[in-house]
């Protein structure tokens, strides 16, 4: 009797699967996740064998596979790909492909379980962590992560995700030094196959870890472990679901966890003191008495005397001006929404909230004034300000940066300087407000994103690094969270609107754009009334519902409209 399997071809646009016939001289190599190539519409293309042992209709005659290429996802992944392209609303070959090997892999060597010595540094805290489903972990910045990883190893083949590639070497290679069997993925695929652990960014959530004990995703905030392209998956909730089904912990660590963490699994933290040590010292400055304003700097007297100091020192600011700020001439109060708080533009005689939708008069709400006037403070202006104050040459980092970067003691540019300078002794935030009145319902989680990274940089409270922000509002709740070391004090209140305003975790988004963006959702309209179509604003509709099997339900049940169409699930910035 001929072995009959199911494929999915690599096909653009195409997410249908169909059966061929395997030679006998395949049999042995023909495997759930195998990659073969396929006769389909007079052309050759690749798939994944998606199904073994089918029973193809009746009266059918199959053709039969052209080949083997090698191998391919493990079959768990195969089927964690199926559940990803309906949560995110995409083809299943996307993210087979990046479950897949970039090179061919012809065989794959099994390699023996390495027995761990138990290093003499574990924490009991960091070894409890393992002991249940899952749990958050709010490691503070400069802390170090590397016994959360060294106790994910010591249980088996550990899944282990960061943001970076940068932090992927350097972790995975202070693990290889305490003994641990460790991996890099994507690009060591083949290894992995054959046992061992796994370090890497995004795509390592599919990487091929056998018999897995454990997943840890460091940093579960940052938005890099979310896919931009469509379909928009997020490493930490897929990693979430691959644990789940392994019957493993999964432990998400972060300085701030995000809501959606918290609502999934306990929290955990250390001690006061040490999360207190572990956050540098923040000064807030007013703008709004600060002296300088009235001499029209963009930085005051408290950050430039750090210029002077010869300390180095990281200046960012919105280079780019996607935040404009609106102030009352007569008050100095930031243009903000009466119903969401978020900034306001005003792109006609009125004033307009991109957040939530909101209408006014143009009026101040602190003095009733009609008069306003744009902040808008960029890097270039800053570079020469601080150049002619300090006498020396300073850097401007955007993300458009080549490298390597020059060196210098002053640095100035966007969120991308935090990223790409190595440290600094101190890092001045000029427009914060930019970020913490963004119209986008995570801006309080992504101004304490970046007061993270600058953490990380500056280092711990002992020795010396500082932080200063300038802003409008000292008052603020992060700059209240970040003060007291005690990014919980921000929680409750961020909880409470977002549920009055109707954004995640309390419902589940998805924005759609394109071309054919007002068809699909009329056709969304049409299937369900339990779906808000929110829209458009710059051609942009936002889908909402009370979940996502609801969301991913309706959006599959809609026909896909001719022309470009992108659906983001879990849009970031909105």
């Amino acid at each position: 009797m001929s072995l009959a399997v199911r494929v999915l071809p690599d096909v653009k646009g195409f997410e249908k699967t169909f059966d061929y016939l395997v030679p006998g001289s395949f049999r042995d190599q023909i495997r759930v996740g195998t990659i073969v190539r396929i006769r389909l519409s007079g052309r050759d293309v690749r798939g994944w064998v998606v199904a073994v042992d089918v029973e193809p209709p009746t009266g059918v005659v199959l053709s039969p596979i052209r080949r083997v290429v090698g191998w391919g996802p493990r079959a768990e992944l195969v089927d964690l790909a199926h559940w990803a392209a309906h949560r995110w609303f995409g083809r299943t070959a996307h993210l087979l492909t990046t479950a897949s090997p970039d090179n061919t892999v012809l065989h794959v060597v099994e390699r023996k379980p390495v027995a761990l010595p138990v290093p003499v540094t574990l924490d009991v805290l960091h070894d409890g962590l393992f002991q249940g489903a899952g749990a958050v972990f709010r490691l503070p910045p400069t802390s170090d992560g590397y016994n959360v990883a060294i106790s994910a190893c010591r249980r088996g083949n550990a899944l282990i995700l960061v943001p970076t590639v940068g932090a992927a070497r350097q972790l995975g290679a202070r693990l290889r030094r305490g003994g641990i069997d460790i991996s890099l993925a994507p690009r060591d695929w083949a290894q992995i196959a054959g046992g061992g652990s796994a370090i890497g960014t995004r795509a390592a959530v599919w990487a091929p870890v056998r018999d897995i004990k454990a997943i840890v995703v460091f940093d579960e905030h940052d938005e890099s472990h979310q896919q931009a392209q469509s379909p928009t998956w997020n490493a930490r909730d897929v990693a979430i679901e691959r644990a789940r089904r392994a019957g493993v912990p999964c432990v998400l660590v972060s300085p701030m966890p995000t809501l959606e963490a918290l609502d999934t699994f306990a929290l955990t933290t250390v001690s006061r003191s040490e999360e207190r040590e572990g956050w540098p010292i923040i000064d807030i400055v007013d703008v709004g008495r600060d002296t300088d304003k009235n001499r029209g700097l963009l930085l005051t007297d408290r950050a430039m005397s750090e210029l002077g100091s010869q300390r180095r020192v990281i200046v960012v600011t919105n280079v780019t001006g996607q935040a404009k700020l609106l102030a009352c001439v007569a008050c100095d109060e930031l243009a903000r929404c009466e119903t969401c708080d978020a900034i306001v533009g005003q792109p006609d005689e009125q004033l307009v909230c991109a957040r939530c939708g909101t209408n006014r008069p143009v009026i101040c709400l602190a003095c009733g004034s009609s008069r306003m006037k744009r902040l808008r403070r960029g890097a270039a202006r800053l570079r020469s300000e601080i150049e002619a104050s300090v006498g020396e040459p300073v850097v401007e980092v955007t993300a458009s940066t080549s490298f390597p970067l020059p060196e210098a003691r002053v640095y100035v540019g966007t969120e991308a300087v935090l990223r790409q300078v190595r440290g600094a002794d101190v890092v001045v935030f000029v427009d914060i407000d930019g970020e913490l009145f963004a119209p986008r319902y995570r801006a309080n989680e992504q101004a304490m994103a970046l007061l993270s990274l600058a953490a990380r940089l500056v280092g711990a409270r002992s020795g010396g690094g500082r932080i200063i922000v300038q802003t409008r509002h000292p008052r603020h709740a992060v700059f209240d969270a970040v003060l007291h070391s005690d990014p919980g004090r921000l929680v409750a209140g961020e909880r409470l609107q977002r549920a009055a305003l109707g954004f995640p975790p309390s419902s589940a988004l998805a924005e759609v754009s394109g071309v054919g963006a007002p068809g699909f959702c009329n056709a969304v309209r049409l299937v369900t009334d339990r779906v808000d179509v929110l829209g458009p604003t710059n051609g942009r509709y936002l889908l909402r519902a009370t979940d996502h099997t609801h969301l991913s339900r309706v959006l599959a049940a809609v026909e896909r409209p001719a022309g470009r169409l992108r659906v983001e699930v879990d849009p970031l910035r909105v």
